[in-house]
C-alpha cells in the first residue's frame, strides 16, 4: 500500500491548514506520459484515510469532490476510526481525488492515506455515502 506523508509548511505539495503534502515519488504516476485512451480508461482504487476523519464531515467532503470529478463509488466510516473510499474513474480524476482526500475538510486532520488497486465494480454508476460499521 502506498502512503502519503505530511510535511511542515513550506514542503512540497499543496499547502493545507499549516502543512503541505508530499506524495512519495514511487506513488505518483507521470500522467503526462499516458496516452489519451489510457488517461480515460476507468480504473478503481481503494483509499483508507486515517487521522481525525470521522465526525468532521469527511464523507460529505469526499462525496462532493467525487461528484465534481466524475468519480463513481462510495465512502464509508470503518469501525476502527478510519474512512474507506472506493473510487472508479480515469487516471487523472483519481489522482486529483487522492490529493483532495489527503487534504480533507477543514475540521479533519488526515495523518495517512493508503491506496490499493481494485477491480472495477460496474454496479457503481455514481458516488454515494454508504453506511459504515
Amino acid at each position: 500500500m502506498n502512503q502519503v506523508s505530511p510535511l511542515p509548511l513550506g514542503g512540497e505539495g499543496p499547502g493545507v491548514r499549516g502543512f503541505g503534502v508530499r506524495l512519495l515519488r514511487d506513488d505518483v504516476q507521470d500522467l503526462s506520459q499516458l496516452s489519451m485512451s489510457e488517461a480515460r480508461k476507468k480504473t478503481a482504487k481503494k483509499f483508507v484515510i486515517s487521522g481525525r476523519v470521522q465526525g468532521v464531515g469527511y464523507r460529505f467532503f469526499a462525496e462532493r469532490w467525487a461528484d465534481q470529478l466524475g468519480i463513481a463509488g462510495y465512502v464509508k466510516n470503518l469501525w476502527d476510526g478510519t474512512v474507506e473510499v472506493y473510487a472508479i474513474g480515469d487516471a487523472v480524476a483519481l489522482e486529483e481525488f487522492k490529493l483532495r482526500l489527503t487534504e480533507g475538510p477543514r475540521s479533519a486532520r488526515v495523518t495517512g492515506v493508503s491506496e490499493s488497486d481494485e477491480a472495477v465494480d460496474r454496479r457503481y454508476i455514481r458516488f454515494m455515502i454508504e453506511n459504515g460499521w
